[in-house]
């Protein structure tokens, strides 16, 4: 079900692109990838408000936690109230950014069961193409895009380090994903600093969590990016980069002023 559902349409949805944008599989990464960020960009802006919201909020946010520390139910009504006095809901657009999380594992399925180094690219494609779509036997998909070969790990070697490492894509894609975590480095420190005075320690589990992540998922990018093809390498460079510009619109430069300032991009303000 989840192939005929997701899988296959976004097969096909990828391979109309190729076939529009020059029969560069590498540009029809980028061409859909940008397409369905732009059609489920839509399905996250109350979720991405709601959390703008709570950034504003956060230092009311943070008097209720102190006065009702000792008081789980009433620490819970109050939130609540706050919430519903300033027009925030928490939960909205959880379930439509669920699913551009599921889209994301659709598609990274699309890559592996395609983008095999060592097989049939074209017959692979078949499999999962409708009947107006596939390719002839003749065919040949062109996997080649700049320097890369999409269906191959974007890797390189060096004669003394006996493991391959990340290529130009994944290090680019890890980068903008570890700017992105310290883009959001304040709103991350503001709930710590809210955790650690509540009572539980579920909230500075949690926070500590966040806080963490921001480094480690860009080293994760950099390490398994390079056992996948350099195809998901773009998508996911993409993802990240779009995901970026939607931080921007909610938290501003955030934790980057201090690179910017060093970088002479902005001035400090005394």
């Amino acid at each position: 079900m989840f192939q005929t559902i997701l899988i296959q349409p976004l097969t096909n949805g990828l391979i109309i692109f190729y076939k529009l944008l020059g029969q560069n599989l590498g540009l029809a990464i980028i061409g859909f990838s940008l397409f369905l960020r732009f059609i489920l960009n839509p399905l996250t802006k109350p979720y991405m408000e709601s959390m703008k919201k709570m950034k504003d909020f956060a230092p009311q946010l943070e008097k209720i936690k102190y006065k009702f520390k000792g008081d789980k139910m009433k620490l819970a009504k109050a939130q609540s109230d706050f919430y519903k006095e300033k027009g925030i809901n928490p939960g909205a657009g959880c379930l439509p950014y669920l699913l551009q999380i599921v889209v994301l594992i659709a598609f990274f399925n699309v890559f592996t069961k395609t983008l095999t180094p060592d097989g049939n690219i074209t017959a692979k494609f078949n499999e999962l193409l409708y009947e107006p779509l596939r390719f002839s036997q003749e065919e040949t998909i062109n996997t080649k895009f700049l320097y890369l070969d999409v269906a191959k790990p974007d890797t390189f070697r060096v004669d003394f380090i006996p493991f391959a490492l990340p290529g130009l894509v994944i290090i680019i894609a890890a980068l903008v994903q570890l700017l992105s975590s310290q883009m959001m480095l304040p709103a991350v420190k503001q709930e710590d600093k809210i955790a650690k005075k509540t009572k539980g320690k579920s909230d500075d589990i949690a926070s500590s969590m966040q806080q963490s992540m921001s480094y480690t998922f860009p080293i994760f990018t950099l390490i398994i990016g390079t056992s996948f093809p350099s195809g998901l390498a773009i998508y996911w460079f993409i993802f990240s980069l779009w995901q970026l510009v939607q931080q921007y619109q909610t938290y501003g430069i955030g934790g980057l002023r201090p690179w910017f300032i060093k970088l002479g991009l902005i001035k400090s303000v005394n």
